[in-house]
Parts: C-alpha cells; structure tokens; sequence
C-alpha cells in the first residue's frame, strides 16, 4: 500500500508540473509575441492588448469556483477535462486567422487555465501528508519559477524562427503527453459532497476578479482616472465585497471565505499579497531596463533575467531540508528581508553595470525569494483539513493572481510617473532615476511582506515540520 501511495504522489506530482508550467508560461510567451500579432493580422497595438486581456478575464472568471467543480466532478476528472480544454484551445490559437478568433480561442483557454491550477495544487496536496508538504512545495516551485523566466526566451527564440503561431502550438505536446499520462495513471479521486451551485458567488467572485484585474492591467497604460478603469475598478470593488457579505451568510457557499479566519492561513497569505506581488513587479520591470536602458533585445534581457529561476530552484532544495529545523516564520521572513536587500541594490544599476553583475543580481534576487515562496506554501495549508483543501487553494489561486497584477501595476505606475516627458524614448541617462525609484518602492513593499509574516507562529505550522523519514514534528519556535 505504501508503494502505491508513493507511486502515486509521483504521478500527481508530474501531472501538475507539466500542466502548471505550461498554463503559466503562457502568461509570459505571448507578450514577447504581440508586435509580431499586431503586424500579421494588421491590427494596432490598443486592439492586439484583447489578445492578453481576453485570456486574464476568462481566468479570472473560473478560477473561484474551481474549488466547487473540482469537488462536484471529481479532481481527476475536472483537472484532465482543463487540460484538454488549455490544449485544444492553444491548438486553435495557432491556426487564428484574425484577432476575432485568436481572441475567442484565447478565452477558451483562460477557462482551462483557470481550473487546471487550483485544482492540481488540491490533488498535489491531498496526495502528500502534512509532514512531506515541504517536498510537494519544491515541486510547485517548478512551473512558478521557471515558467515566467522561460517564456520571453521561449517566445523570442519562436517568434524569430518559427512565427507567432508557434508560441502557442507548443503547448500541444506538452498537453497531450500530460492528458495520456494521467489518463493512464491518475487514481480516480472520489467526489465530495457539495451544495447546490452558487450562482451569486460565482458571478460575484469571477466577475468581481474580472473586473478588478482588467483595471490593474489597463490603469498604468490608459491612465488610473481613465472612465473605463474608474468603472470597472470600482464595480470589481464592490462585487468584491459584495461577495463577503453574500458568502459569510451562504450556508455552502462557493467561496468558502470562512477559511480566512483561520490566522495562520490569513497571515501567510497576506504576506505573501504583498512579497510576490513586490517580486513579479520586479520581473515586469527588469526586462523594461534591460531593454530601454541598456538597449538589450527581448531574448537578450530574458536571457540576464533567467538566473531568478535558478536561485529559487536551489533555494527551494536548501530550504526545505531547512524547514523542519528553522520553521517557516524565519525562513520566510529572512527570504524577504534579503529580497528587499537585493532590490534596493538594483537601485544602484547604472549604464556601465556588467550584465553579468545583474544576472548574479537576478540570481540572489531568486535565491531569497525561493525560501519565502517554498515556506509559504508549505505552512499556509497547515491546519486546512482535506475537505477544505480544493476552496483553500482557488482562494490562494485568486490571491496570488490578484497579487502579481497588483505589483506589476504599481512598479508600472511609479516607473511611468517618474520618468521623464518623453517617457522610454528618453535618453537613457535620464531614466535611470525612475527606474531606481520603481526598486526602492518594490523593496519597501517586501520589507512590508516580512513584516506581516514575522507574526506567524511556528506552532501553528507544527505538522509540517516532521523531521523526513521520522513521522515525529520537529521542536516548533515561536
């Protein structure tokens, strides 16, 4: 029994991965792709943005209550039927002959994209006891690391190859291999009861999402008092809060937002609101200054930037042998406070900085926030019980989407603020100021983030910290 329940975990940790990296890489192929978008199907830059915008809604609108399906149909079912769905649809995307089609068949994916995440981090969590948490976490790290780091490389290398078509036909493969594997080798997860659907949290919540992550997007571009960002963040604000009155007094809601109450959970998560929002901030901004200040092609800058994906790969192997000794508070708190050190020595970058200086920059960059983002994930499921594991992870699914369109938002605004008229067609010279600026703000904002997680206890998380191959918790700290 034993070996089928390793083999198992196995197979659910492959499935994931695979499908994890291949939904989160195309959040950031597609954007080295959109000029060449624009110029094929003969559109201009403000039309090709739907392109992004169609598949961010879309993903919004699922993700909350993939909890709720993944329970009613099953995880296996539910995970494999996105999949197909995200594959299928990224098929279509590449055959597109107008931006009508690219952007319906871009929706269709933003649906499986929106199911496949949440729910395969309930399967990976649900196949791994609360004592080896630390292991399933260095396995999520995979896709979320290495994913954003690849795709402007990826995308560049098919852009200049092959064609725009191609950034989303590789994901074919990947899906395919991914659907006959855990077809062939998934255990059949049992359904869970589940009231009857929710229609008001689901509008709520996924259009609330929807709405508050199309302001984030457009706000730095068109302008935060633009009409249509007022309207559509103010509306997303209010369906928001909306949806706490409604699902706190909802007997089987859609969102089980009870789960907020439990503090170790609130409190990681709000650490992690603020410390990966300040950290995908950073990865929208670098590739900026790579390019506009240090006049780098796309493919040159994601190479420089690559070396993050590395720190948090081997800070994720140290970390979590660290884990059961250190607990999660000073690692994530100690990953934070060097983030932040490494984001106020960005800072300093000038026109004559070695590239290889700001790859070892990226790198440390990487290796504080891989300690932060294992432990994190590793102790805020702690005390969620397996009942509630599905609504625990679409909630940390929203949070961590609405955090990364948070922080890409506001480094956007301070950088588009501070630099001077003329914006990045400035002297270069003249833009180091803002660019400065957008590192010390995003250091402030991880400095806040360490903050926040310094009020953990490690007692709460005592269940994750067993000692490998001992069953027995380690000493937790205050």
């Amino acid at each position: 029994m034993h070996s089928r329940a390793l083999d198992q975990r196995l197979v659910v940790a492959v499935t994931f991965v695979a499908a994890a990296f291949m939904s989160l890489l195309d959040t950031t192929i597609v954007n080295v792709a959109l000029p060449s978008l624009a110029d094929d199907l003969g559109v201009g830059p403000g039309e090709i943005d739907r392109v992004v915008v169609g598949y961010l809604l879309s993903l919004a609108v699922f993700m909350p209550s993939s909890g709720w399906i993944g329970d009613r149909f099953g995880a296996k079912r539910t995970f494999l039927a996105a999949v197909t769905l995200f594959t299928a649809a990224s098929a279509l995307c590449g055959t597109a002959g107008s931006l009508e089609a690219l952007v319906a068949f871009r929706v269709l994916q933003g649906v499986g994209g929106g199911l496949l995440v949440p729910v395969g981090m309930a399967m990976l969590f649900r196949a791994y006891p609360q004592a080896e948490r630390a292991r399933a976490s260095r396995l999520l790290l995979v896709p979320t690391a290495c994913a954003p780091a690849i795709g402007p490389i990826l995308g560049g290398v098919l852009v200049d190859t092959a064609g725009w078509h191609w950034i989303f036909l590789v994901n074919v493969p990947i899906g395919v291999a991914t659907v006959l594997f855990g077809a062939a080798l998934l255990e059949d997860g049992t359904t869970r009861p589940v009231g009857r659907f929710d229609a008001a949290g689901f509008v709520l919540s996924g259009g609330g999402l929807a709405l508050l992550l199309y302001a984030l997007d457009q706000g730095a571009s068109r302008g935060w008092g633009s009409p249509a960002v007022v309207v559509a963040g103010v509306a997303g604000l209010l369906a928001l809060t909306a949806l706490v009155a409604v699902e706190l007094r909802t007997a089987e809601p859609m969102l089980d937002l009870r789960l907020l109450g439990n503090r170790l959970f609130r409190t990681v998560n709000a650490g992690m609101f603020a410390g990966f929002g300040a950290f995908l901030g950073v990865l929208y901004v670098m590739p900026l200054f790579l390019q506009d200040v240090r006049d780098l092609s796309p493919t040159g800058s994601g190479l420089v930037t690559f070396t993050e994906a590395i720190g948090v790969m081997v800070a994720s192997q140290i970390g979590g042998r660290l884990y059961p000794r250190v607990g999660p508070r000073r690692l994530m708190t100690g990953g934070l406070l060097w983030t932040a050190a490494v984001m106020a020595a960005f800072a300093t970058l000038s026109l004559e900085t070695g590239v290889w200086q700001i790859r070892a920059g990226m790198f440390l960059l990487g290796l504080g926030m891989g300690f932060m983002i294992m432990s994190q994930q590793t102790a805020a499921f702690a005390q969620i019980s397996p009942e509630d594991t599905a609504d625990a992870t679409a909630i940390f699914a929203m949070l961590r989407q609405t955090a990364a369109a948070v922080g890409v938002a506001l480094l956007a605004t301070v950088l588009t603020s501070a630099l001077p008229d003329g914006g990045s067609a400035a002297p270069p010279g003249d833009q180091l100021g803002a660019y400065r600026l957008t590192f010390l703000v995003a250091s402030a904002l991880a400095l806040v983030a360490a903050l926040v997680l310094r009020r953990i206890d490690d007692r709460d998380a005592a269940a994750t910290m067993a000692r490998p191959g001992t069953g027995a918790a380690a000493p937790a700290r205050r």
